[in-house]
């Protein structure tokens, strides 16, 4: 079931009420995922030199993770909170940051790593989620969002999507993939790091290695046509923009529009229908096995 949402934006004005817009597709999708909803804003990009992480706790001390950072490498933000989750500002690179926190912090729950990234997500009614993270509070360039419906992992904040396997990349999925164990090990063997069952954070995995070894992300999701047993909807969130693939069967639905102002993607019509100048978008319904992105290298639509 689940359901997908990305907004990326064109202007200024809609850069300032990204999380607003999101808020509302998120809601218009939540009978499709009652189990936990999530989001991937890509917002003020850290200064050269520094990373961003977002870091999940159920019992946190974020001032005193402040404090030890800043030891640490010598100058770290305080915490940005939302709800369970914090975002900090690191004066290091990002692999850097995430060895650190491992060693030194295990019970915390790395979300995501990067220049501009961040992910929350949380078990739960998506429109309780929306509410508690204030989503409607948050601006940014775009956006992926996502309403779960568990059916091959546990119901749990970690299990929630999206999912991020490398810096500045997430991934959002509806669908099931039949591979996703065998992959697993094989891209383990790689040396790309997993904290989930879930057959979606390999995906993500299988696009941070295909990347690594030098494929654009146009490519590695060309991959995905080959490589990934299933049936899947995919929305992947990167620095400059986002992308989406549906399989070259394309049961699972989906449907993008795009105006002078957006371009966005959602499972159904309903969660665009709301958005400033919907009624004058051009809308379609994605073609199987084919890539579509927005923002560092463009798919032309036609």
């Amino acid at each position: 079931m689940c359901g997908i949402a990305g907004l990326y934006t064109k202007t200024p004005a809609l850069r300032e009420r990204l999380g607003e817009e999101l808020a509302g597709m998120l809601s218009q999708l939540a009978f499709r995922g009652p189990d936990s909803a999530g989001v991937a804003f890509y917002r003020d990009p850290a200064p050269p030199g520094s990373c961003k992480v977002s870091l999940y706790s159920a019992a946190p001390a974020w001032e005193q993770l402040s404090v030890e950072l800043a030891a640490a490498f010598g100058e770290a933000s305080a915490p940005a909170v939302r709800a369970t989750h914090a975002t900090f500002v690191v004066a290091t690179d990002a692999e850097s940051a995430e060895a650190w926190l491992a060693e030194h912090h295990p019970e915390l729950r790395l979300m995501s790593a990067g220049t501009s990234i961040e992910i929350y997500k949380e078990a739960g009614a998506p429109n309780d989620f929306v509410r508690r993270f204030a989503l409607g509070e948050i601006d940014g360039s775009h956006a992926l969002g996502h309403t779960r419906m568990a059916t091959e992992s546990r119901v749990s904040t970690e299990h929630s999507h999206p999912f991020s396997t490398g810096l500045d990349l997430c991934l959002v999925h509806n669908g099931s993939l039949s591979n996703h164990n065998w992959l697993r090990r094989s891209l383990r063997r790689e040396g790309i790091r997993f904290q989930t069952d879930n057959d979606s954070e390999v995906a993500a995995g299988y696009l941070t290695w295909r990347m690594r070894e030098g494929a654009t992300l146009e490519q590695a999701l060309e991959g995905c046509l080959e490589d990934l047993d299933g049936f899947y909807t995919f929305a992947v969130g990167t620095a400059d923009g986002f992308a989406v693939l549906r399989d070259p069967i394309a049961c699972k639905p989906a449907v993008m529009a795009e105006t002078d102002e957006w371009v966005a993607m959602a499972s159904e019509y309903r969660a665009i229908a709301g958005l400033p100048g919907a009624d004058g978008a051009v809308l379609w319904e994605p073609e199987p096995g084919k890539v579509y992105s927005w923002g560092g290298s463009p798919v032309a639509v036609t």
